[in-house]
């Protein structure tokens, strides 16, 4: 063990440490701390900082660009202490280092303060660009530098301009800035200043910016806003290409304005008369317009009646004699048509029309040229199961009750006697022009006919509807038969389907010239000639049977009925 009076290597650095101040070398290391500069050698400023030894600093970090480093004897500076001694013995000091320290706890503070710093921008990196910020570099990702993309950074380069710290890691000395932010803040600092000077209700100019399908953006001198396509014009307008184009100048009046949002809407109509004022005296209940079909949907067509004012014409509205068809069937676009106004609605902006009631009432037409009693003809456009519908002029349908179509035999029989498109004559019995219903009847033409059947005179001879007879074949056709009642009664035809029942029946060449047949009259043609039917005369024969001797449920079979009928004649 030491004694007091030989001091020890503790004891001699114990008696340094009292005399710089108490605190060891090794102490300054890690720190900015203050120097004096001593002398300046070559191109070295020589800096003590209380140390055992004094350190060199290259001049160049001092120097501020290409300027010069200022410096003189005796200067006070802030340097960094990398390490108190080195090999040399010499403390190694930086001035970039101590730039950087200081750098980062200004940083620092100005990022918790959430402030601007100034910087510039002086490299590129992968996906990026570097910042000096003050002496500590920072990340400028590519997707910050501007509000919109920039082609060309170089006029940003090397000049000092705000940006925003998005992130800070000083452990691992990562700093992370934005000058978009910058911008962006900037440019909404404007817009409320812009906004600020505007108003609801004001005019003003503005230009197309650009157009989409639903609107245009208007610049109104550094703030934008929406006009919307309804707002461009009172009349219909399918793209906003139709009224502007972009570059125009326009002048519009600010609609609304969000203070929330900042978006501004803007209109154009709103500063033309609006054409629903008076429109429903413009437009009377019953008054017939001409318009122009604009638009065609599954519920109806729209018909301009002028600019910016349109009405409907609903399906059901379009025709008289065409239910349930599109509406793109019966008019087309850009179609000039004559309308009725059926109802106008000014509060809402809506007329309705109508198509046929300005045409018109095809049953009422019919009424007025076919009055009863009066004889028309048409095609059989369709058999039911209680009679003929007829297709007449004005292309409406007429009804013939299967109890209308023929005298003496049953409404059943009558039916299976026509078909779809043949063509027949019918007597008017009725006209319902409010629910277009005609009625006509077929056995009514029969002349001398009484109201429940009767006579009818034809062709100097006496024969009934529904009456058996015996014909002679007189000619074999490929459509029929030519005969004739009697040996010198009236001639008639009886067609190949009339020929029989069955198919095979129903050829004529099973038929030859004087043979004699049994058929039943039908019906009388224009010239009052007689039709008659070998088919008609077997159903009828058939159902006489059977409600004679018993249904087809009793127990005998068809044949056995028809074969006693035949055997009681």
């Amino acid at each position: 063990m030491a004694s007091s009076a030989n001091p020890t290597r503790d004891d001699f650095a114990k008696m340094l440490d009292e005399q710089l101040g108490g605190v060891a070398d090794d102490g300054f290391e890690g720190r900015v701390v203050k120097g004096t500069i001593t002398a300046i050698e070559n191109d070295k400023a020589v800096i003590d900082v209380g140390l055992k030894s004094e350190g060199r600093v290259p001049l160049r970090e001092f120097a501020r660009g290409e300027g010069d480093h200022g410096l003189k004897v005796g200067d006070e500076v802030e340097v960094y202490v990398d390490r108190v001694e080195n090999a040399d013995g010499e403390a190694m000091l930086s001035r970039d280092r101590a730039r950087r320290e200081a750098a980062w706890d200004k940083l620092e503070n100005e990022f918790g303060e959430g402030k601007r710093v100034e910087g510039v921008i002086f490299g590129r990196v992968k996906g990026g660009f570097t910042v000096d910020l003050d002496g500590a570099v920072a990340f400028l990702p590519g997707s910050q530098v501007d509000i919109r993309p920039v082609r060309d950074v170089g006029p940003l380069m090397d000049v000092p301009q705000p940006f925003q710290i998005l992130k800070m890691d000083r452990r691992r000395g990562n700093i992370v800035v934005s000058r978009r932010a910058v911008l962006e803040e900037t440019r909404a600092e404007q817009r409320s200043e812009l906004i600020d000077k505007l108003s609801e209700g004001q005019v003003i100019d503005g230009v197309v910016k650009n157009i989409t399908d639903y609107g245009a953006f208007v610049d109104l001198g550094g703030i934008d806003g929406l006009l919307h396509v309804t707002d461009m014009s009172y009349k219909r307008v399918n793209h906003p290409s139709e009224v502007i184009a972009i570059g125009d100048t326009v002048t519009v009046q600010i609609i609304r304005i969000n203070q929330d949002t900042q978006r501004i809407s803007l209109g154009m109509k709103q500063l033309e008369s609006d054409p629903w004022e008076g429109a429903a005296v413009k437009y009377p209940v019953g008054a017939k317009l001409t318009g122009t079909v604009t638009n065609i949907t599954e519920y109806g067509a729209f018909v301009e009646l002028e600019a910016g004012i349109e009405g409907l014409v609903h399906v059901s509205e379009m025709s008289w004699t065409k239910k349930n068809v599109h509406p793109g069937k019966i008019v087309s676009t850009s179609q000039e048509v004559e309308v009725m106004v059926l109802e106008v609605d000014s509060d809402k902006r809506r007329i309705s029309l109508g198509l046929k009631q300005a045409q018109q009432n095809p049953w009422e037409a019919f009424a007025e040229k076919h009055p009863i009693g009066s004889q028309v003809e048409g095609e059989v456009k369709n058999a039911t199961e209680f009679g003929l519908f007829i297709g007449l002029d004005g292309d409406v349908d007429g009804m013939v009750h299967m109890s209308d179509i023929a005298w003496g035999i049953s409404g059943e029989d009558a039916l299976a006697l026509h078909r779809k498109g043949e063509q027949v004559s019918a007597v008017v019995l009725d006209v319902d022009v409010d629910k277009e219903r005609i009625s006509l009847g077929m056995k009514q033409l029969e002349r001398g006919a009484p109201a429940a059947g009767g006579t009818a005179s034809t062709s100097g001879s006496s024969l009934r509807r529904g009456e058996v007879v015996t014909v002679t074949v007189l000619e074999v056709r490929d459509g029929g038969l030519e005969v004739q009642a009697g040996d010198d009664g009236a001639t008639g035809f009886i067609k190949r389907s009339d020929l029989g029942r069955d198919r095979d029946e129903q050829r004529p060449d099973r038929f030859q010239v004087g043979q004699k047949i049994d058929a039943m009259v039908t019906g009388f043609d224009r010239s009052k000639k007689p039709n008659f039917s070998v088919k008609a005369h077997q159903l009828a024969e058939e159902k006489q049977a059977v409600e004679q001797y018993g249904s087809s449920d009793s127990g005998a079979s068809l044949g056995d009925i028809l074969g006693e009928a035949l055997k009681n004649r």
